[in-house]
């Protein structure tokens, strides 16, 4: 099954940059809300880990769409860019707003 992680990501410092990010995997294994999704472009100083908020399933496609807790940076060791880029170098894409689900 696809299964294809969204993240929305914006900063209270930096209100013009705001992101909705996917990655997809395929995978078995089916996340339900309240796991924490682990993920190598989720930098460090940030997070280690996001809560599963909700979780759709698309059987005719085999597909599954998860959103992972917002994330609001409020207090940034690092530019919410210089984020966005960690996850775009671990294979997350921007998500073009008329494809959010």
């Amino acid at each position: 099954m696809h299964i294809n992680l969204i993240i929305f990501i914006s900063s209270l410092n930096e209100p013009d940059v705001s992101k909705a990010m996917m990655k997809t995997y395929e995978s078995n294994i089916r996340p339900v809300k309240g796991d924490i999704i682990d993920d190598p472009g989720f930098h460090p100083e940030f997070h280690n880990g996001y809560e599963v908020a909700k979780v759709t399933l698309n059987y005719a496609v085999d597909a599954c769409w998860v959103s992972l807790s917002p994330l609001a940076i409020e207090v940034e060791n690092i530019e919410v860019r210089r984020y966005i880029d960690h996850l775009e170098v671990h294979d997350w894409q921007e998500l073009p707003k008329e494809k959010i689900v």
